[in-house]
């Protein structure tokens, strides 16, 4: 049998309780649910905490260390990784959707390749400029059909008139 460990829980049981309701976070809830459990008196030892949480006791541990230490708010704390930096600029995108937005545009996702390289210094992949520019940018790339060069006016306004 574990002994019992002794801890100062400077939140009221009530407050433990409200805050155990309210929480949206798993694993946040089962920090508060602890705290609740010792602070109730319903959980004297670590083993039986950590049987209940269903958690090894050296994760009980470590949460009641880090409670000791910067108390509930560190203990609830949820770090995010900060993730990979932009391959392209604010100022790179900002001049893409400005040239999007004019009438002429781009003919292809590979010429607006090209025009970050040569306008701004970028070696950016086709696959995530497609990704900004028809998904972020919600643009399309408009690019008129051929047309030849022979075909006659008046027959295709004529056509026009009468398909109607």
């Amino acid at each position: 049998m574990s002994r019992p460990f002794k801890i100062a829980i400077a939140e009221s049981e009530e407050e433990l309780k409200k805050r155990l309701q309210t929480v949206s976070s798993g694993n946040q809830k089962e920090k508060l649910q602890m705290l609740w459990w010792l602070k109730s008196g319903q959980v004297k030892e670590q083993l039986e905490i950590g049987q209940r949480l269903g958690r090894d006791t050296s994760t009980v541990t470590r949460w009641v260390q880090k409670y000791r230490a910067s108390g509930l708010s560190g203990l609830l704390e949820i770090k995010k990784a900060p993730g990979a930096n932009r391959k392209i600029n604010d100022e790179a995108l900002a001049a893409l959707k400005r040239e999007l937005e004019t009438g002429k545009g781009f003919c292809s996702y590979g010429e607006i390749v090209e025009w970050l390289k040569c306008q701004h210094g970028l070696d950016i992949e086709y696959a995530t400029v497609y990704v900004w520019v028809r998904y972020r940018f919600k643009a399309k790339l408009k690019v008129p059909r051929p047309q030849s060069c022979q075909q006659d006016e008046e027959l295709v306004s004529e056509f026009k008139k009468n398909s109607a």
